[in-house]
């Protein structure tokens, strides 16, 4: 029986350590032949030797495991290197089918104490980085449909948080910078449905280097396990991996334009924002004075931590 991505080939950013290695892997132990991107460069071991490059360490593991995988180093926030990186995989592979945008940095600092370098490095990996990749993937596959006279396969799985769902007050230039791929994901499911491409996003929680120090005080494994347990630490990244491999397969053909938080063994699927309550003007637009009599009631009877930021995803897990 083929494996579900069989014939299938995929990019995978950022996916030297963390998050993107397991997905990286998770791609190809289902049969994807995988392009393992990664900014990291060749660096030197504890005795001076020379040392492999995170992204090539991955594509070596993928490949003595039987699979096919390509290294790929470079900064996906710059436009060209993002370029190249989809002109390699269309090049070794033929075309590319699924692009998984994984890269990004913290730089954790209140809105009071954040530097504008602060805001620009993240919002430039993250962000910038997903629209890069996702230009070149969507003018690849737009040619081959124009090519092909009909809708061609494409899957795009990008990242990202729940710190933009619940409104991270340490993380103004996180929260913001995921808060437009979510943007960037729904417009690209409008937008390439028609070339039989799907866009969808997840909101991860895994304990990674990136977010060491935002997951330190939790434990790897549940309180209570007895001396010796080998279950999977809930914030094990391989807990998302198989998720991004559903939705990189051909059985997810029908899922569109959607966003899921992903951890420790539990999917959810977040439903669009809804319209709660509804104003009209009693003339053709609205004064202060009738403002303020029709909101000013309305706020002071809701619940003050009501806002658009949906906290509550901070609780989900898996039920016993």
């Amino acid at each position: 029986m083929p494996l579900p991505l069989e014939g299938l080939s995929a990019i995978v950013t950022g996916a030297g350590r963390g998050l993107g290695r397991a997905e990286a892997l998770e791609l190809a132990r289902l049969g994807a032949a995988v392009v393992v991107n990664d900014y990291g460069q060749p660096g030197r071991d504890g005795s001076g030797e020379a040392s492999a490059a995170p992204a090539d360490e991955v594509a070596a593991e993928i490949r003595a495991a039987g699979g096919q995988a390509e290294a790929h180093l470079g900064d996906v926030a710059d436009f060209d290197t993002a370029r190249g990186l989809v002109e390699l995989t269309v090049g070794t592979y033929g075309k590319l089918d699924i692009l998984v945008n994984n890269a990004g940095i913290l730089r954790d600092r209140m809105v009071f104490s954040m530097t504008e370098a602060d805001w620009d490095s993240v919002v430039r990996v993250h962000l910038k980085g997903h629209f890069n990749t996702t230009h070149f993937a969507a003018v690849h596959w737009r040619e081959r449909s124009k090519a092909a006279g009909g809708p061609v396969y494409g899957r795009i799985v990008n990242t990202s948080s729940e710190a933009f769902l619940a409104g991270s007050a340490g993380q103004p230039n996180y929260a913001a910078a995921k808060g437009g791929i979510v943007g960037l994901t729904t417009s690209t499911a409008s937008a390439l449905a028609k070339y039989g491409v799907t866009a969808n996003v997840i909101c991860p929680r895994a304990r990674t280097r990136m977010t060491a120090d935002v997951f330190a005080g939790i434990p790897s494994v549940e309180r209570g396990a007895e001396s010796g347990d080998d279950r999977l630490d809930p914030l094990a990244p391989e807990h998302v991996s198989p998720l991004v491999g559903y939705l990189a397969s051909p059985a997810a053909a029908h899922v569109n334009g959607q966003l899921f938080v992903v951890h420790g063994g539990m999917v959810a699927v977040v439903e669009r924002p809804k319209v709660v309550a509804k104003f009209d003007s009693a003339k053709e637009t609205f004064s202060y004075e009738e403002l303020d009599g029709l909101l000013s009631p309305y706020y002071e009877q809701r619940p003050a931590n009501e806002t658009f930021a949906a906290a509550e995803v901070l609780a989900l897990k898996r039920d016993a």
